[in-house]
């Protein structure tokens, strides 16, 4: 149906009944706060449409941006005390730094949690404990656990196991990494809330393929002064077709007779207009995970310099938000009562803030104290920053002085 049919009069027809589907479309509701729009838009997203949006490379690489993001960045669990030393001893610590389980890295787990999130709105894994405490966390698969809330507002998770048999679990045995969410329990799908726009990307790529793969892209065309016979066409079209046509026979020159010429096609603004359409659905894309556009490997000037500031927006504006729902959902479901008083989970972000070589001299000399300002790093603190040993010197533990400094610069 096209753009001028959609709002062409039609005859009023009695209304289909509406069903909310994972995996179908939905009727369209009669305004957006319809009970039906929001439950569609909460259904878990299975494998096979997430799949599909990731086939989609804009997609792929806004996702991958933020979910590798998520996990190359060190989570520590750290005391709330003044000293904020690290929680080395307590299991959580060892399954968010060391092995969440028997088959993951850190990183793999957190990359993979972050990325179901970004695909579905939720990352869900069970958290196995003995004895009380938490020793693995097993990733579940897109679409096979549901939370629940009951009348007396306790939550439980319904998951459907491998075998196909279905669990169900206490909220304490879960850890649900949520995204935007309307009800405080499920978290919006952005794969759905930006299908059309997901969808016209991947129209746009696949309207491209097939240009390419039929040859309909035509370069220009031959031009002859007198009719053809039919012998003469046929034995013409048959060489264009087995010596200029495919990626391996480009540049090859023609040999042409009978007083033909090659007539060149100049670009059209048609061609032009599908350059930018395509352009434009991967501006969406960004727009919709809030991801610069540069970072998508899409712009038309050069940063340069500017490229730190890209990272420090992909940090307070994209990541962010995310590093508070992983610290404070490990929290909830890692850490008892009485341990919430006592630590918390929390991102270093430090990694992705720190600029060029030079800009790195610069925050660090002051740091230590450079040009006559209060110090609020010592030399061991700033060699731990950028991966040196710590210093046997006594006096690197300590803050300098700056009054005592000047005449030793």
């Amino acid at each position: 149906m096209g753009l001028l049919d959609f709002f062409r009069q039609k005859p009023i027809a009695a209304e289909p009944e509406r069903r909310v589907s994972a995996e179908g479309s939905l009727a369209a509701p009669q305004f957006l706060d319809d009970p039906e729009f929001l439950e569609f838009l909460r259904v878990g997203v299975k494998g096979g449409a997430s799949n599909d949006a990731l086939k989609n490379t804009a997609c792929m690489r806004a996702i991958s941006v933020i979910s590798n993001s998520i996990g190359r960045l060190p989570l520590n669990l750290i005391s709330t005390s003044p000293d904020k030393t690290l929680a080395g001893n307590h299991p959580a610590y060892r399954l968010v730094k060391r092995r969440p389980n028997k088959w993951q890295t850190p990183f793999e787990f957190k990359s993979m949690m972050q990325t179901h999130a970004l695909l579905s709105g939720n990352g869900y894994a069970r958290v196995i404990r003995s004895a009380g405490r938490p020793i693995c966390m097993i990733p579940m698969k897109l679409g096979t656990c549901v939370p629940k809330q009951s009348d007396d507002w306790n939550v439980h998770y319904d998951w459907t196991t491998p075998s196909g048999n279905t669990v169900r679990l206490e909220s304490s045995e879960v850890f649900h990494l949520r995204g935007l969410t309307t009800d405080g329990l499920i978290g919006l799908a952005p794969v759905k809330l930006g299908a059309e726009a997901i969808k016209l990307a991947q129209d746009a790529e696949r309207a491209a393929s097939r240009v390419f793969n039929t040859g309909n892209m035509a370069g220009g065309a031959l031009e002859f002064p007198n009719n053809l016979s039919e012998t003469a066409y046929d034995r013409i079209k048959t060489s264009m077709e087995e010596n200029y046509t495919g990626a391996e026979n480009v540049g090859k020159f023609m040999v042409i007779e009978g007083g033909g010429k090659v007539v060149k096609f100049s670009s059209t603004a048609a061609d032009a207009q599908q350059i930018e359409n395509r352009n434009h659905q991967i501006e969406e894309v960004a727009r919709l995970y809030g991801v610069p556009r540069p970072l998508l490997m899409m712009d038309d000037t050069s940063w340069g310099s500017g490229i730190s500031q890209l990272g420090i927006f992909l940090v307070q504006y994209t990541l962010a938000p995310w590093f508070t729902a992983w610290e404070q959902a490990l929290v909830r479901v890692l850490l008892t009562e009485e341990e919430m008083e006592q630590y918390q989970f929390q991102f270093n972000e430090a990694a992705l803030l720190r600029g060029s070589m030079t800009e790195q001299a610069n925050f660090l000399s002051k740091a230590l104290g450079a040009g006559g300002q209060a110090p609020w790093m010592t030399p061991n603190e700033v060699r731990e920053v950028v991966d040196l040993p710590r210093s046997n010197d006594s006096s690197a533990d300590e803050l300098r002085n700056p009054m005592t400094q000047k005449g030793k610069q």
